[in-house]
């Protein structure tokens, strides 16, 4: 139970993160596709050994998609932004 608690703390954290990063106004390095690829990314791979923790291979596969989706949406960022750079 101590870990599903430990788990639901650290997505909640990642989320509250992502929150804050959307609303702030600071002009970041980064376009929206990396910033978006790299939390998807981090909630794949939190999702992915939480299944593995609870021995929940629909969860752990589920994280494994949608952490490898985060990876290309952040690859296709950073394709924008090296185009964006070389203008």
């Amino acid at each position: 139970m101590k870990l599903i608690l430990k788990v639901a703390g650290i997505i909640l954290a990642l989320s509250s993160f992502a929150i804050y990063a959307e609303e702030s106004k600071i002009e970041a390095p980064m376009n929206e596709d990396q910033v978006e690829g790299r939390v998807e990314e981090t909630k794949g791979t939190v999702k992915e050994v939480t299944g593995k923790i609870l021995d929940d291979k629909g969860m752990e596969i589920e994280g494994n998609i949608q952490k490898n989706l985060g990876k290309a949406q952040k690859g296709y960022g950073d394709i924008k932004q090296d185009i964006k750079e070389d203008k």
